[in-house]
């Protein structure tokens, strides 16, 4: 399957450090002088802004970077996906969505061995030429984590406690959250250790997603600017200390490399405060685009709290309904078109009017207090090459992705300030960071602006000395 024949000894190695969500303006500006790790790297490297793609979110980001192909060549928009035009056939997006090669299959064809440790969508496992611990989409760690089957038992040895995520990381308890943060990342370094003593590589790329959960998890607690922040509070440190622990454990392992090795550090996206929630369906309703067979109610529990009602729980009135939508933290919208749903009720000729009223319609929601949101609205065929799978209508970055959608129903109203998914402080952020270490050029410390993810891995290719593919869409990271 694999040449392994072409494998030059002196090659160059390449290692990518991957913190999902990792927000550049906390490593490059508030705590510059904390991270001495980070600050090493960039000191003597490139460094940057990474803008993400759209929509900025885990699933697909990490494998438009991988691959270097925009969501809509990739055919999938998020974790859950239409697998037709049919209204509840839904899918998640595993490694098994993914039909693009990403850098470590183009590795494999040449003779490259690789190490992937926490890359998303990496489960179901798929042989490499190397090994393999999947990601956070693995349902448990009985469902077989490693490549091959039998490095589990080894990485459960030197890792007896490891996980691949947070599972229940929107919760009220913050001290249970901190506790399984420390341990997983913990026991994360400890499997990474074992590799890097073990295993052969030229390719080392692993994704810590402990960065995107404490973010989501404690945002209100650092940022001054957030609703509901209070000055003082035990948590004010806690991300940054959280950012500590893996600066400290990098510098453990880069330690370990050869001195000719690249070093990328790089995040999907970043991270932001998230001001409230824009409620989707309910606007939709209220506005005469979504049709119920009977209308949601508010509804209150004994304590007084709203009880909401998940949209697919809900029944839809389709002969009468032109819209739905979906919530997380960008919007999707999709339009009940004639011939293409079911029971479809826009006529094919009035398609792209009803988008266009849709964008206006969003666009000139205000807030709470009639102050200008300043939301986004995308149309995949204008900001994809192509547009493949089932596509939302309509993508939604509500304020400027300062608001969430919101997908439940009985919020009285448009606005919330509570996740109906559980407690969460953040939202994802369109620029993600990178920095860039090359050994071959020392003492750059150099700032590079207006990059894209899909411009990482053609830079890692051509570092490795690998032709890159032709259809691959980004540019050069160092590029002029």
């Amino acid at each position: 399957m694999f040449n392994f024949l072409k494998r030059k000894p002196k090659d160059r190695k390449v290692m990518v450090i991957g913190l999902d969500c990792a927000a550049p303006e906390l490593v490059f500006d508030k705590w510059r002088g904390k991270l001495p790790t980070f600050h090493k790297l960039y000191s003597q490297g490139f460094w940057g802004e990474l803008e993400s793609c759209i929509p900025a979110i885990t699933v697909p980001a990490w494998s438009v970077m991988m691959s270097s192909k925009d969501p809509g060549t990739l055919g999938f928009y998020g974790f859950r996906n239409r697998r037709d035009y049919s209204y509840d056939n839904m899918f998640i997006a595993t490694g098994d969505a993914v039909k693009e090669p990403r850098l470590w299959d183009i590795l494999s064809r040449e003779g490259k061995r690789s190490v992937l440790v926490g890359v998303p969508q990496t489960f179901p496992i798929q042989p490499i030429n190397g090994v393999v611990l999947s990601s956070f989409l693995t349902p448990t760690l009985e469902s077989g984590f490693t490549y091959p089957s039998d490095l589990q038992e080894k990485i459960l040895k030197v890792a007896p406690r490891y996980e691949v995520d947070v599972r229940n990381f929107r919760t009220e308890d913050k001290d249970w959250l901190l506790r399984q943060l420390w341990d997983m990342t913990e026991m994360r370094f400890a499997a990474l250790n074992y590799l890097m003593e073990t295993q052969e590589w030229d390719y080392f790329m692993w994704v810590e997603m402990g960065v995107d959960r404490i973010h989501h998890g404690m945002w209100s607690f650092m940022d001054p600017d957030h609703r509901r922040f209070e000055p003082g509070n035990p948590y004010e440190d806690k991300i940054l200390e959280y950012y500590q622990l893996i600066d400290a454990q990098m510098a453990r392992m880069l330690d370990k490399i050869e001195d000719d090795t690249v070093v990328l550090v790089v995040s999907d996206h970043g991270g932001k405060k998230m001001d409230g929630g824009i409620c989707i369906n309910e606007w939709l309703w209220r506005n005469g685009y979504l049709s119920f067979l009977e209308d949601p109610e508010e509804r209150f529990d004994e304590t007084g709290r709203r009880i909401l009602t998940p949209y697919a729980k809900m029944e839809i009135d389709w002969e009468n309904t032109r819209a739905w939508g979906q919530g997380g933290y960008y919007g999707r919208v999709f339009l009940n078109v004639e011939g293409r749903e079911p029971n479809g009720t826009i006529k094919r000729e009035d398609y792209e009017k009803v988008r266009s009223d849709l964008i206006a319609e969003f666009e000139a929601i205000p807030g709470p207090d009639g102050e200008p949101l300043h939301t986004k609205v995308y149309k995949p065929q204008d900001i994809y090459q192509r547009v493949r799978g089932v596509a939302p209508d309509l993508l939604v970055y509500w304020g400027d992705l300062n608001w969430r959608s919101v997908g439940s129903l009985g919020h009285g109203g448009i606005y919330t300030f509570e996740n109906d998914t559980g407690p969460d402080e953040a939202n994802h952020a369109s620029n993600g960071m990178f920095i860039l270490y090359d050994p071959r050029q020392p003492g750059s410390n150099r700032e590079i602006k207006g990059r894209q993810l899909m411009d990482v891995a053609p830079t890692l290719l051509e570092l490795m000395g690998i032709k890159v593919p032709l259809d691959m869409q980004g540019g050069r990271l160092l590029e002029e």
